[in-house]
């Protein structure tokens, strides 16, 4: 592989490869999906060598690509933070894209971040589901995902940012007699009582039926709310049962609006994850928004 190599062509190149997309690349960098094939032609003929492959997300690097990127990532970064703008010389601060499960992010993210707010930071957010955003994290469209699951491949950086512990829930209308039922026939007791989700696959749930009862879940949502908050409001005015994070109840379950039908040992706990895309850094701003969450999250 020749070593004078264009300039411009390596920025494209490390674009497409920490998005995994020729469109993506081309939103990062302000430049038309054209001229980035473009480029990426050009540096293949340059090279002799085939860098990215065609996925079904996108696009995938090659081993010749992965070795370039270890080449020159770290001096390409080095060169656009001496060669940036300075955001202490006058200029408007870029906003922060954060994105992540709503209920996260208005529960426990904001306010964690007010102070940052109230100092100058900036925030664009974004609720939705992991898998989407973390594709649009991949094309540009955010700085930080908090993600229900670690995500896959080596492109993006995670850190463990909280564990959800997974609790039975009903009002407490229904809970006396539910708890009582719930200890002598197990799981069957609730198959009569209306079940609360927010979605129609009962992702929570049915993972809480495996943990604890070591079985399928087989009774359908009687409500779907795409909002925890929603399910949670439901299940409190005595709509049914649901399984709920503790974060999210906690409140609910101190004040005896909600009562917690079942106390396993070993409850069911989900890791999320902090996942930052590459060349985010570029704002400081992502950095003090990142740092705050993960200081937070120690008290949630």
């Amino acid at each position: 592989m020749t070593d004078q190599l264009d300039l411009n062509q390596l920025r494209t190149f490390l674009a497409v490869y920490r998005s995994g997309s020729f469109t993506g690349a081309a939103q990062l960098l302000g430049l038309s999906q054209p001229t980035v094939t473009t480029q990426m032609r050009a540096l293949e003929r340059q090279t002799g060598r085939e860098l990215f492959a065609r996925g079904p997300r996108g696009v995938v690097p090659t081993a010749v690509a992965e070795e370039l990127a270890a080449r020159i990532a770290t001096p390409l970064d080095e060169l656009a933070a001496v060669a940036g703008p300075d955001p202490g010389a006058g200029r408007r601060r870029a906003p922060v894209h954060l994105a992540g499960p709503a209920e996260l992010l208005c529960t426990r993210a904001l306010p964690a971040l007010a102070p940052l707010v109230a100092d100058g930071v900036r925030l664009r957010v974004t609720p939705g589901l992991t898998d989407p955003l973390l594709d649009e994290l991949r094309a540009g469209r955010h700085d930080l995902v908090v993600a229900t699951a670690r995500p896959r491949g080596r492109a993006l950086t995670a850190v463990p940012l909280m564990d959800e512990e997974f609790v039975l829930v009903a009002a407490p209308a229904r809970a006396g007699a539910l708890k009582e039922r719930l200890a002598v026939e197990g799981p069957a007791a609730l198959h009569s009582v209306p079940l609360v989700s927010y979605a129609e696959d009962l992702p929570i749930a049915r993972r809480y039926w495996r943990h604890v009862f070591g079985r399928r879940l087989s009774c359908p949502a009687a409500v779907t709310v795409p909002d925890l908050r929603g399910v949670l409001a439901a299940v409190e005015a005595g709509a049914g049962f649901t399984v709920l994070p503790r974060y999210l109840c906690l409140e609910h379950l101190d004040r005896g609006t909600l009562v917690a039908l079942h106390e396993p040992d070993d409850p069911p706990i989900n890791t999320g994850f902090l996942v930052q895309r590459p060349g985010a850094g570029d704002n400081p701003d992502v950095g003090r928004v990142r740092e705050a969450l993960l200081r937070a999250a120690r008290g949630w």
